[in-house]
């Protein structure tokens, strides 16, 4: 940790959790000049997010967090329970998808310090713990920010850009004012987190009782997890003492069989914020939306949300966009979160009704449509959850040939070099760049020279996609060779299963679709993705209207 705070950084980025520390990450990956704080002077550890889906691994592995950094749990299926009609709805969570578990448990604080381990490597990043943002002001050029550091002291620190990562009682959303509007449920919870539990299990299952539901599930480390939901009359106090915690975990275990890691009581929220940024100021995580819990997607919004800001705001500091792309930060991320409440909400209809009238009702229905083919697939197979793509953005709009969804993301495949070369995932050949891809094609000797300086300008790289046994096309510069400009592809996830050879795709850090094409159209779709950057040319049709003003 930084002693001393520097006066001038890109991004002051406040609050050093899950969501802050993956920001911080990504910051450093990318070269920006950060100064990351925390008020907190070490990791919380009282029961919090539990579940991560393969899309949140896939962002961890861009912020640089390796195979086994921290232990995860591979989750195989979803079940929920009627008192009524047992069984009557599961969802399948096994397999992987984009070289990642489809569903893991994992815990918390071991997350949080295999990402703060890793600031260390970064030059450009600094860390203060104990320090604490008392206020801010944007001057149009900048954001002049007062810390108030653990010893008493203050500093202020000049930022082109603050980030809030700050929770969701977060100072920079209210010193914003960023509405923060939703609801927040009656209902507390106790959350129990226990080890050395006899009779694991294997699998994540929603006890749906009116009475006292109930979500059970295994976690790393030999952990399981409950949570109870309140009934009327009941304090936490109550809830929190041991004889009612052995109360209640009497259906499973012995509670002197087990150890008690921790408890804690819990008032669920669902809230989103008006828009996701003001000015300079940014929110992420917590601080821009609460999701309940029932669908596992809090955090993953999260490191959606860094994700998708981090790689712009990189782009903007360091000259190769312009700032209105940071427009589509909001435009892209808040629809998808707020499609992500929604469905939180649903669930939250299912696992916690009203009355045991509510309960038959609900169940009833869901115990029927499992009869139907279509409808329990829609469930079992997740087709439920919102697709991870952007309806308007930083993207071409309108559809191609290809299997590839513009404003979506790019399937993770497995590549290599070359025969007897190692087998990597496929966003290690891409690394944390703008990429124009060609599908079992090189588009570079096509590509016109002065596009092509300016596509380096713009932090843009080459990547040729074989197919697996192709050999390379097209002559390679010494430099190309050296970044890796040339992969074969091992599991036909790209080639065919993304697109068919002689196709090309602009994908940008955040793995998102921005463009893509016939070989043939490459000056075209280049040219076209430079204008949405900012970089030069005319704009193309159907942009945000900030861009649309830029141009």
């Amino acid at each position: 940790m930084n002693t001393t705070l520097p006066e001038q950084v890109d991004v002051l980025l406040v609050g050093l959790g899950p969501v802050g520390a993956a920001a911080a990450n990504l910051l450093g990956r990318y070269g920006v000049r950060t100064l990351a704080i925390d008020k907190a002077t070490d990791i919380f550890t009282a029961p919090r997010a539990i579940v991560l889906d393969n899309e949140a691994l896939r962002i961890l592995q861009m912020a640089g967090l390796e195979e086994g950094a921290f232990d995860t749990l591979a989750i195989a299926k979803v079940q929920m329970h009627s008192p009524l009609f047992g069984r009557y709805a599961r969802a399948n969570t096994a397999g992987t998808m984009d070289c990642h578990p489809r569903l893991v448990t994992f815990y918390q604080p071991d997350l949080e310090r295999a990402l703060r381990a890793r600031l260390g490597r970064y030059p450009c990043v600094s860390i203060a713990l104990g320090a604490d943002l008392t206020g801010f002001d944007d001057d149009g050029e900048a954001v002049r920010c007062t810390v108030c550091l653990s010893g008493g002291d203050t500093a202020t620190v000049r930022a082109r850009y603050i980030v809030g990562a700050d929770g969701a009682n977060s100072f920079v959303r209210r010193h914003a004012g960023l509405a923060f509007a939703g609801k927040t449920f009656t209902q507390d919870w106790l959350v129990i987190d226990a080890l050395n539990v006899p009779n694991p299990i294997d699998h994540v299952e929603f006890l749906c009782d009116p009475r006292r539901p109930t979500p059970h599930m295994v976690a790393p480390g030999g952990r399981q997890r409950w949570e109870f939901m309140l009934q009327p009359g009941e304090t936490r106090e109550q809830m929190e003492s041991p004889d009612k915690i052995r109360e209640l975990l009497a259906p499973w275990c012995k509670p002197e069989e087990i150890t008690i890691e921790r408890t804690a009581v819990y008032r669920f929220h669902a809230r989103i914020v008006d828009r996701f940024s003001r000015g300079r100021a940014f929110l992420v995580g917590d601080a821009a939306h609460i999701t309940p819990p029932f669908v596992g997607q809090g955090l993953v919004a999260g490191l959606r949300d860094v994700a998708n800001l981090c790689w712009k705001l990189a782009w903007v500091v360091q000259g190769r966009a312009t700032p209105a792309i940071l427009e589509t930060y909001d435009t892209e991320r808040r629809p998808h979160a707020r499609s992500i409440i929604n469905l939180a909400l649903l669930m939250g209809r299912l696992v916690m009704p009203r009355n045991r009238l509510a309960a038959f009702a609900v169940h009833g229905a869901m115990a029927l449509m499992q009869r139907m083919p279509w409808a329990r697939a829609f469930f079992e197979d997740l087709k439920i959850k919102p697709p991870a793509r952007f309806r308007r953005g930083l993207f071409q709009r309108g559809k191609t040939r290809a299997r590839l969804v513009r404003g979506g993301l790019l399937p993770q495949g497995l590549v290599r070099r070359g025969p007897g070369a190692p087998i990597v995932p496929s966003d290690e050949a891409l690394g944390s760049r703008l990429v124009l891809a060609g599908f079992g094609c090189d588009p570079a000797p096509l590509l016109d020279r002065s596009l092509l300086a300016a596509w380096r300008q713009a932090g843009g790289a080459i990547v040729q996609l074989r197919h697996c046994g192709q050999g390379e096309h097209g002559p390679q510069e010494a430099h190309e060779r050296r970044d890796g400009h040339s992969w074969e592809d091992m599991s036909d996830q790209l080639i065919p299963g993304a697109a068919p050879v002689g196709w090309i795709a602009v994908v940008r850090p955040d793995r998102t679709v921005l463009h893509d094409g016939p070989l043939e159209a490459v000056d075209d779709v280049v040219r076209e993705s430079l204008a949405m950057l900012g970089v030069g040319g005319p704009l193309p049709e159907g942009l945000p209207p900030a861009l649309r003003a830029f141009g």
